[in-house]
């Protein structure tokens, strides 16, 4: 495992971004019959999720996100020093999806940018890279782009995964601050898991081909094409209760907490189903565990930090508060920090992102003429 401290890094402002596109049980009942949506329902405990349509990708949220805010905080676009995107559904091949959104928030050339290929782990794994950037002295403020639209890589009619995933994006925005408390990180990864959460064909291992688009029936009746999204529900339960209490606890013991001196252990919001058995096995107290999955569906990457918008959104941090994050996903890959939000951390007003065509970067698609 990979296990430090950083300190004098501050969490200045977290602020996440959803689709107005909303689908519900009504639409479950529709698709899937009355009976099987309420069995889908009490299971995961999504009663709502936010989606997009083509015309909108994950950029487009982190985009909305960061511009609300850089304006809140009042940050000069050039003092950002590193943009960190972390994101499963980039834009394109290439460029780097952190490129095009270097260009479409106009942040100044000095500033570096790459992208991380992660889900649910993902924005543990951001915060922990941009705190080693802002920490090696060089980097001053980070912003760091947390975001997916698995939506666009779901088979519809798939009953295992389809009624669960929900779109966002979010931005958290770090800078160096000598008396900011530390912040633990503890990491860790199984690529042995790799096969039980993927998307096997439409890359470059297994290329896009006329059948591997094709969508057929596949285990327990679930629809759904090569270039789909497989989850195996069993593998990724099995998974999580054995390695994500352990993150937790070594993430706690490393920065000196406690669960009673815990005010908050915000987890990737999978389902509620798995949410309530962690919160049996580590003794998480009632109110010390946020769900937040109810109104947007797992986001992915994007669950933490929408859950921290979410939670806190009429009663912003007006104290020290310690929160335990925990990711965990897809590779396997997990995930823990032990971080201190308080008064000066900003939260912005959850922004609701129109589905248009026009939600496009500065990169003009190809005509056919010119392609």
């Amino acid at each position: 495992m990979a296990q430090w401290t950083a300190s004098g890094i501050r969490v200045s402002g977290i602020a996440s971004a959803v689709p107005e596109r909303t689908l519900g049980t009504a639409e479950l009942a529709a698709q899937f019959g009355a009976d099987q949506a309420q069995k889908i329902v009490e299971s995961v405990g999504v009663q709502m999720r936010r989606v997009i349509s083509n015309e909108t990708c994950a950029s487009d949220l982190c985009f909305a996100a960061a511009e609300q805010l850089l304006a809140d905080l009042k940050w000069e676009r050039d003092s950002i020093d590193a943009l960190i995107v972390v994101t499963q559904t980039p834009d394109y091949v290439l460029p780097a999806t952190s490129c095009s959104l270097h260009g479409r928030l106009g942040l100044g050339k000095q500033c570096l940018a790459f992208d991380v290929n992660l889900g649910c782990s993902g924005y543990v794994y951001g915060l922990g890279l941009a705190s080693r950037l802002v920490g090696a002295g060089n980097v001053r403020r980070a912003l760091l782009l947390v975001g997916d639209t698995i939506t666009r890589i779901v088979c519809k009619e798939d009953r295992s995964s389809a009624p669960l995933f929900g779109d966002a994006g979010t931005a958290t925005a770090l800078e160096f601050d000598a008396s900011a408390p530390d912040m633990t990180f503890d990491m860790g990864t199984d690529g042995n898991g790799a096969e039980h959460l993927i998307v096997p064909a439409g890359a470059f291992r297994q290329p896009h081909t006329d059948s591997t688009a094709v969508c057929t029936e596949r285990e327990n009746g679930n629809v759904r094409s090569d270039e789909h999204l497989f989850m195996s529900g069993a593998e990724v339960f099995m998974f999580t209760l054995a390695e994500v209490p352990g993150v937790v606890k070594r993430t706690l013991a490393a920065a000196g907490w406690t669960m009673e001196s815990t005010d908050a252990v915000v987890l990737h919001q999978a389902n509620a189903f798995m949410l309530g058995h962690l919160r049996k096995r580590l003794k998480i107290p009632e109110g010390k565990l946020p769900v937040a999955l109810s109104d947007y569906g797992n986001t992915s990457s994007a669950s933490i930090p929408l859950a921290i918008t979410h939670t806190w959104a009429e009663r912003p941090f007006d104290r020290a508060t310690k929160l335990v994050l925990g990711g965990f996903g897809v590779g396997w890959s997990w995930a823990g920090a032990a971080v201190v939000c308080d008064e000066k951390t900003v939260l912005s007003k959850l922004i609701i992102v129109p589905d248009a065509s026009q939600n496009v970067g500065p990169i003009a698609r190809p005509t056919a003429e010119a392609a």
